[in-house]
């Protein structure tokens, strides 16, 4: 096919094609004048170059190998420990993980066809261990560490050390590729920024003249999927696994929320643990139990170009990623396989149903819809218009809501595991994430942090069909896309809205979303109606590195709840009420909190549920609203997490009721030295520090109202109230306060101005800083730690240990200085920083500090020999050293901070300078004297 072949002609050509397919007939002639060169589209399984897989008979599947399996039977176990749904290569790489812990003959494998069958057409088989976050890369190099180890003892696994080039067209992705280069150092991952020449030197075939460089990743290589899989099969018989095949699972029972046996079409089995690693059929395992457990995946159509060999194609060719194309390519046996990522994906099985016969769930390729990557590739490879090619697939791919995996218990049923999710990238992540599961089953925890990829991140809107169909065409165009900061989704809005959402858009709201709440991140007026006069639905955008477009928004927005009044829509916070007849549940939170809970009524507590090894599972406020009765704050993305982490510890027989009561209450902030004066003219309750003090929490009738908590906090450090206001009342308080808040200066303020609040004044949040490996000793939270509150809390153990040994890393705030914000690039979190020239640690969350008039970055320190072994940390440690943070391979010098600054402020109040987010620190003078450093 010729490069100059228009489109119009090529539609109409593609139609051809698809029919002749559709039809049977073999081939059919592609270019410039219909007759140059063959595009093979054959139905069957067939060999297109010597080494290439077949799929035959059933003994040629494992044979094709040199393996042969005489154990594979169809027919369960009637009692076993472990119970893995799926034997492809996610459940084979569960199976295997578990029998290396001697739990193989515990351990049963159930796949309702035959196991390991793969269609050797459609995948890809690219594995890289440069990820978005680290605990994906550790998946992706434990991963990696055992397909080599495989392979060193003569396994198949198809490996082959190629490299992965990946190409940047703009300057935007080179920034992106200076920033994951900044990363890899933390992440332990080799890579190299490239020119354009030194592309073309590493990849001669590609077209070089539109690009501004790359990024050379050399220990990235390719597998084969099949074969691996069936290696872990034979490992995993050999250590006693028995496997199952042809043999449909029709049920998951589950006795007193746990999981208690599968059946099967012959048979049943009794089980403690069952994982679903059924892949694009996940979700309608998922449905099998009652109740049934929610694994919100869509199909999406995933296409996969061969050609017949290819003169110019060398085995050194490396695996190639031209980002901005939306494309990849690698050699194949001397020929080329390639595919990409759409930016609008096709849904597949619209209805929600997937085949479970291999020929009915055979998609026929699209090429009107492939047609814009293959003009990328095209444009990529010049050479591609003389090959012949083979054929193009369509493969399904899952992809989950937020295109990351899906991993870890289930929040419905106990015992209950997923492992799915994995786009097109299973071999990358199999072994990886079959560890992780086999340490939950086995340990109890996973020795990576998984709380970006818990199956618990989704609420049972995320599992609708309608919301997954629509979302799966959006998906799959970000695995490609440029990473800039807080991207937001723009399918599956305007879902989930608090009573004033309406009100807040009229008001000039930009929105973000989070658990499918729309929640305002700055306003602006500007722009903000339709050529009718109506007030649009606006969605909040970062298109860049640097200053973001809604600086001075979020600046007077900060500045208003700094000097005047903020009013800021809370309502997504998790809201969980706990009670009991007797003292049940002060009994249960103080077995999971930290903190001791047992405080007068109308206290708040801010706590730390924590687990076993002491990191926190959640961070949360309990507002004791009776003897016997709780309101429990945590953050947004917790609600579906923290439920579930209370429900496993239950006391049996209900003495605990636990109510998830997020949607019955709308919560609004105020924030500003004028808070108290405002509230109180609309309330005849006694706001005086005397009768209402910091961190307490009240009744009140507010205007014509009432039933209103009101907690005197903000989550930022600033003066004021957040009041959880029922649904019924919340356009009626919020027109109130907006009407009496005018005389004071009252403004809308979003997340965003938030967000810097609490960077500014220290305050870490649970997801951003905090996750499951962090300590409040790591933190600076150890005052909320009351170890002598007479209840062997979880973790208390762990965390006496850990302040007897001291800590191995530190939470630090760092004042970033020489840096320019109109010029510079800004840091966004995940940046490295260097203590006296040497790595120590990276950025969590950050900010620009509208009262320091710097870039604030918040971040974790280690103190590393020179084998980069941790050593421990003290407060003389942290404050010796000289710091730099890299931005995009930029260091900026900065000044490290321990605690909680003060910050200046027109209006001072004691109440607000007693409250820091960490104690018992040694002197607050110089912690503003950054103009001096």
């Amino acid at each position: 096919m010729l490069l100059a072949l228009k489109q119009s002609r090529l539609c109409k050509t593609s139609a051809i094609i698809r029919r002749k397919s559709i039809s049977g007939e073999a081939s059919s002639v592609l270019s410039e004048n219909l007759s140059c060169h063959k595009w093979w589209l054959a139905d069957g399984f067939r060999s297109f170059s010597s080494g290439s897989l077949k799929l035959q008979s059933r003994g040629e599947d494992f044979e094709q190998f040199g393996l042969k399996f005489d154990s594979i039977t169809s027919t369960p176990p009637k009692n076993a420990r472990v119970v893995i749904c799926g034997g492809g290569i996610m459940g084979a790489a569960v199976a295997y993980q578990l029998a290396q812990r001697g739990w193989g003959p515990h351990t049963v494998l159930i796949e309702k066809g035959r196991i390991g069958e793969g269609n050797p057409w459609h995948f890809s088989g690219l594995l890289g261990e440069l990820k978005p976050t680290y605990s994906q890369v550790l998946l992706a190099q434990t991963s990696l560490d055992l397909i080599k180890e495989f392979d060193q003892k003569g396994l198949p696994t198809g490996w082959k050390q190629t490299g992965s080039l990946n190409l940047a067209r703009t300057r935007d992705r080179m920034t992106m590729f200076r920033r994951m280069k900044s990363s890899s150092v933390s992440w332990n991952v080799e890579c190299e920024l490239v020119s354009p020449e030194r592309c073309k030197e590493l990849c001669p075939i590609i077209e070089t003249d539109d690009l501004v460089g790359g990024l050379w990743i050399p220990n990235d290589g390719i597998g084969n999927p099949n074969a691996f899989c069936q290696s872990l099969v034979k490992e995993s018989l050999d250590k006693g696994v028995s496997v199952v095949e042809n043999c449909p699972i029709t049920k998951i029972v589950q006795q007193d929320g746990r999981v208690k046996a599968v059946e099967t079409v012959n048979g049943a089995v009794e089980c403690v643990y069952f994982v679903n690693c059924a892949g694009f059929w996940a979700r309608q395992v998922g449905q099998l139990s009652e109740p049934y457990v929610k694994v919100p995946l869509h199909a999406a159509e995933h296409y996969y170009l061969h050609t017949k060999p290819m003169y110019e194609l060398t085995s050194s060719i490396p695996v190639v990623r031209d980002l901005d194309g939306h494309i990849y390519f690698r050699e194949n046996n001397g020929c080329l396989l390639a595919g990409g990522f759409e930016t609008k994906a096709k849904p597949a099985y619209e209805d929600g149903e997937v085949p479970s016969n291999i020929a009915e769930r055979k998609l026929h390729a699209d090429w009107d819809h492939f047609h814009p990557l293959l003009e990328q590739l095209l444009y990529r490879i010049p050479n591609l218009k003389n090959a012949t090619l083979e054929r193009l697939s369509n493969c399904p791919e899952a992809f989950s809501p937020d295109c990351k995996w899906i991993i870890g218990e289930a929040p419905e049923i106990q015992n209950y595991l997923v492992a799915a999710g994995m786009k097109t990238i299973g071999m990358s992540a199999a072994a990886g994430v079959g560890r992780a599961i086999a340490d939950i089953i086995t340990q109890g925890y996973s020795t990576v942090d998984l709380h970006e990829l818990d199956i618990s991140r989704f609420l049972g809107l995320h599992n609708n069909r309608k919301f997954l169909r629509d979302r799966v065409r959006e998906v799959p165009g970000l695995h490609y896309d440029l990473n800039y900061p807080f991207y937001e989704f723009r399918t599956g809005r305007n879902l989930r809205m608090s009573p004033i959402f309406p009100a807040l858009k009229e008001a000039g709201a930009v929105f973000s979303q989070v658990m499918g709440y729309e929640r305002p991140a700055w306003f602006d007026k500007k722009n903000s109606l339709d050529e009718k006069g109506i007030p649009k639905f606006r969605i909040a955008s970062t298109d860049g590195f640097g200053k973001p477009h809604w600086f001075e928004n979020v600046q007077n927005e900060y500045e208003a709840c700094r000097e005047q009044i903020g009013l800021s829509d809370y309502s997504t916070f998790t809201k969980i009420d706990l009670w009991s007849k007797g003292r049940e549940v002060v009994d249960l939170l103080q077995y999971l909190c930290s903190n001791d809970i047992d405080q007068p009524v109308g206290s708040i507590i801010h706590t730390g549920m924590h687990n076993r090894h002491g990191g926190y599972e959640n961070d949360c406020s309990l507002a004791r609203l009776s003897e016997n009765h709780y309101m429990m704050i945590a953050p947004t993305v917790q609600q579906a997490r923290c439920k579930a982490w209370i429900d496993r510890h239950l006391p049996s027989g209900g003495r605990v009721s636990v109510s998830d009561v997020t949607s019955m209450y709308t919560a609004i902030c105020i924030m500003g030295p004028f808070t108290r004066i405002m509230l109180s003219e609309l309330t005849d309750t006694d706001l005086s520090p005397k009768n209402f003090p910091f961190f307490t929490c009240k009744e009140l009738d507010v205007g014509l109202a009432n039933g209103i908590r009101a907690l005197n906090l903000t989550h930022t450090g600033e003066l004021g109230y957040v009041l959880y206001i029922p649904n019924e009342f919340a356009l009626h308080v919020y027109t109130k306060l907006m009407e009496a808040g005018q005389k004071y200066g009252i403004k809308h303020c979003g997340y965003y101005a938030m967000r810097t609040l609490r960077v500014e004044k220290f305050f870490a949040f649970w997801g951003q800083d905090l996750d499951t490996f962090t300590t409040p000793l790591e933190c600076g939270r150890m005052w909320r730690v009351k170890f002598d509150k007479g209840v062997n809390f979880i973790g208390r153990d762990a965390l006496l240990a850990q302040r007897d040994k001291g800590v191995e890393r530190m939470y630090i705030q760092l004042l970033i200085n020489d840096h320019d914000p109109e010029i510079d690039l800004w840091s966004w979190g995940g940046e490295p920083i260097y203590r006296n020239g040497v790595y120590c640690g990276q950025t969590t969350t950050t900010a620009y500090g509208f009262t320091f008039k710097k870039q604030i970055c918040l971040g974790f320190v280690k103190n590393l020999d020179f084998k980069g072994k941790p050593l421990p940390v003290t407060n003389e440690y942290v404050l010796s050293g000289d710091y730099e943070v890299e931005i995009a391979g930029v260091r900026y010098p900065a000044k490290a901070n321990l605690h909680s600054p003060n910050l200046p402020t027109k209006f001072p109040d004691k109440e607000r300078e007693a409250y820091k987010a960490t104690r018992d620190k040694p002197d607050d003078t110089n912690l503003l004297a950054y103009s001096k450093s």
